[in-house]
This record gives C-alpha cells, sequence and structure tokens, in this order.
C-alpha cells in the first residue's frame, strides 16, 4: 500500500508535470494528446479521453490545476486510507479510479456536442481534479475550503454550490475557451462516484453522512 510520504497523488502531479513540461515545448505531442472529439470520432482515437489530463495550456493552467489536486487529492487519499471501514484494502485503487474515471467521465459531453466541430479541442486535468474536489467534499462537507477567488475559509458544501453556480454560468456566456461542461461533469462524477462506491464496498450511506454533517444531526 502507498503512503501519504509518497502518495498516489504525488506520482499523478509528478507524471502530468513532466508530460506537460515536454508538450510545452512540442505542439505535435500536445496535439497527439490534447482531447480533439473530431479526431476521436473519426480516427477512433480513443485514447484521447485519457491523455487530455496530462497535458496543459501553460505553467499557469498547469500550476493552478496541480494545487488544487495537491490540496485535496491528498486529503481525499489520506482520508480513504485512514478510514478503512469504506474500501478497506482497495482504497488505492478507488482512489485511481475516482482520478481515471474522473478525466473520461467529464470529457464525454463535450465530444458528443463538439465531434462534428473539427476546431474545437481541450486539454487540462480540470475534470478529473474537479471529481477528487467533490468526493473530498462529500466525505467531508465542512473541511475549510479557500481558493483564489474566494478571500476567506468556507465550508466545502457551500463552496460546491457556488463552484456549480458559477460554472454553469460560465458554460452559457461561453467564449472563454474552458471546459465548464467538464468541470461540472467531473464534479458530478466525483459526488456519485463516493456514494456508490461507498455503498456497494461497505453501505456506508455517503448522503446520510453528508446531510447529518451539514445539519449537525448527531
Amino acid at each position: 500500500m502507498l503512503t501519504t510520504t509518497f502518495s498516489i497523488t504525488t506520482i499523478i502531479i509528478v507524471v502530468t508535470c513532466i508530460v506537460s513540461f515536454i508538450a510545452f515545448g512540442n505542439e505535435r505531442l500536445k496535439n497527439d494528446l490534447l482531447f480533439w472529439p473530431a479526431e476521436v470520432d473519426d480516427r477512433r482515437q480513443y485514447y484521447r479521453f485519457l491523455t487530455y489530463g496530462f497535458v496543459h495550456g501553460d505553467f499557469i493552467h498547469l500550476g493552478f490545476n496541480m494545487l488544487s489536486l495537491y490540496s485535496f487529492g491528498t486529503y481525499v487519499e489520506k482520508y480513504l486510507f485512514t478510514q478503512s471501514h469504506l474500501f478497506g484494502h482497495s482504497a488505492a485503487t478507488m482512489y485511481i479510479l475516482l482520478y481515471v474515471l474522473g478525466l473520461i467521465v467529464s470529457a464525454i459531453p463535450d465530444y458528443f456536442y463538439y465531434k462534428n466541430y473539427s476546431s474545437y479541442r481541450a486539454l487540462g486535468a480540470s475534470g478529473a481534479v474537479c471529481a477528487v474536489i467533490f468526493a473530498g467534499i462529500m466525505l467531508e462537507p465542512k473541511l475549510p475550503i479557500s481558493m483564489l477567488f474566494i478571500p476567506v475559509r468556507i465550508p466545502g458544501y457551500i463552496f460546491g454550490v457556488i463552484f456549480i453556480a458559477i460554472s454553469i454560468w460560465l458554460g452559457k456566456r461561453g467564449g472563454d475557451n474552458i471546459g465548464h461542461r467538464a468541470h461540472i461533469s467531473g464534479a458530478i462524477f466525483g459526488i456519485l462516484f463516493t456514494i456508490i462506491a461507498a455503498r456497494a464496498f461497505s453501505n456506508f450511506d455517503v448522503v446520510k453522512s453528508f446531510l447529518d454533517e451539514v445539519l449537525n444531526r448527531y
């Protein structure tokens, strides 16, 4: 079992940074790895559902995603390992599945929406990062969160509501070349994955635990 000294989150961040750094100076590699719905549809390049999460547009894009992943991922990973009643010895596998499936699932809406638009391309780990963030919120809804656009620390469940509302608004407005659909679908996947996996593995009711914590029902 991996420990938090050299965690799965750390491995993901290191690999993502290495690939992104290489792709910064190699446009062909970036184009080969990013999410390109038209190419997926025409050439059956399904690997792009995964590889797009390991390349980023620039250092700021990479830094923001990896900082967010480190902040939330290390917490979620530690929670899964220490709360053995959830997944037991399968904690590492479930965390990896959360991240990998988060990448894949968060890209599906944009695939169907843009598969006939050859100009649309997307990249970055935002969808998977959102899955991890919202898994953390479901497990610890009052976890204090402070992001760049929020000057004070607020409970995780309030952050979740604000994040979804802003993503929906920005997605409808458009024009910023950011995959807000991926943010929303990644967040929804993180919530559902946590609920379903905990119920299947240990019959733990994540929704009840979440509501009890939010409503202070003890």
